[in-house]
């Protein structure tokens, strides 16, 4: 068994030509013992491994790549065969798609606890591997990979570098940073329509039938796979997330969506949580009060190309909150305002719109800014929302 993982390995090497390094890759450190890498499909965690596993050749570590999807490893015990690795000298044990395996965080709890092998496993966004096992939590580092920034986009396409600069940085320095960096604002519409996944380099004529495969592999196979709904009801968070792709953020109505994708009240709640968790959409709690301890008080979809992919007519203002949102959070607290559209780290408070947005909403609030699109460079406290998309 050993042997033919090796050479299925082999193979994938063959082929594997990737040399473009995501935000995470430098994060991840080799030294740790469990690390897991955890994202939607299609944003790149099996490329991070392979590259993961390049790096650990070059430094002379003998390491073992095995996908959990390989059909002749249905009836193969994990932590046997990575006890046999072990024991013939293996150090480095990446594992792909850990949640296609049965009770996979048993077997990666054992082989932490009885053998020396350093685990690098990469899985589906949905897995919740610290509420559903709790001693396994406390060993493992976890990191979420999200799709591309905006940054990262223009250095795939443009062939450039470009620095990552932090909200702070940003808020203090926007004029500066625009002037400096100089960028087209068609290759930011570009961006929002098919620049969030990376495959869109390899696969650009057919960019969002392989998005919408990858949507219902998604909810067919993920969500199946960590046993959080069954196959016959998969049709019906289909057509939920074709739902909330048509519907307005502001105008979330419960009532209206249940009736819409045709399921229950009840079970409403529990989908949206599986649309979230698997990172098709992204839902935005109230800075306070109690409404968000039942539910959240906007939905998004996780990305705008997402939005683009159903073929629905994509309104501006939707497009633009779905960017803002999706690029705040994977580093800070993002919740909507009383005030504003959104306020982040219960700090600063931004109010979304075109290049004619005025602060007339916000006006009398401290730290805020109006963030406006069609625009190069801002003044003051505007400032082009492009610039949100270089934070990692």
């Amino acid at each position: 068994m050993l042997r033919t993982i090796e050479q299925y390995q082999e193979r994938f090497l063959k082929g594997f030509n990737t040399t473009y390094k995501r935000y995470l890759y430098d994060k991840i450190n080799l030294d740790e013992k469990l690390i897991g890498v955890v994202g939607a499909r299609g944003v790149g965690k099996t490329t991070i491994l392979f590259q993961k596993l390049l790096e650990l050749r070059n430094l002379g570590k003998k390491a073992l790549y095995i996908s959990l999807d390989y059909p002749f490893l249905s009836s193969m015990n994990l932590n046997e065969l990575a006890f046999e690795f072990y024991d013939k000298g293996g150090e480095y044990l990446l594992l792909d798609e850990v949640h296609k395996y049965l009770d996979f965080a048993s077997h990666l709890k054992v082989i932490y606890d009885m053998s020396d092998l350093k685990v690098i496993f990469t899985g589906s966004s949905a897995i919740s591997i610290l509420n559903a096992k709790a001693d396994l939590s406390r060993r493992v580092t976890l990191f979420s990979l999200e799709g591309l920034s905006f940054r990262e986009f223009l250095e795939l396409d443009k062939k450039v570098n470009l620095k990552a600069f932090s909200l702070d940085q940003i808020l203090a320095n926007h004029q500066e940073l625009a002037n400096y960096l100089k960028v087209d604002l068609n290759d930011f519409k570009n961006y929002l329509k098919f620049g969030y996944y990376p495959f869109y380099f390899s696969k650009k004529s057919s960019y969002f039938e392989s998005l919408l495969n990858t949507i219902n592999l998604s909810i067919d196979i993920d969500l199946t796979s960590i046993g959080l709904i069954e196959q016959k009801f998969t049709y019906k968070l289909k057509k939920l997330l074709e739902v909330i792709c048509a519907s307005e953020p502001f105008e979330v109505n419960y009532t209206k969506i249940a009736s819409l994708a045709e399921i229950s009240r009840v079970k409403l709640y529990d989908y949206i949580t599986y649309l979230n968790d698997a990172k098709l959409i992204n839902t935005v709690e109230q800075s306070s009060g109690l409404n968000k301890l039942v539910k959240p008080a906007k939905i998004y979809m996780n990305n705008t190309n997402l939005i683009y992919a159903y073929g629905y007519s994509c309104k501006v203002g939707n497009v633009r909150e779905t960017f803002f949102a999706n690029q705040l959070k994977q580093s800070h607290k993002v919740n909507i305002s009383k005030q504003g559209d959104f306020i982040v780290d219960d700090k600063f408070t931004f109010e979304i719109g075109g290049s004619k947005k005025g602060f007339e909403q916000i006006k009398n609030i401290s730290n805020s800014f109006v963030v406006a699109d069609d625009i190069k460079t801002g003044s003051g406290n505007k400032i082009p929302l492009w610039l949100f998309g270089l934070m990692y």
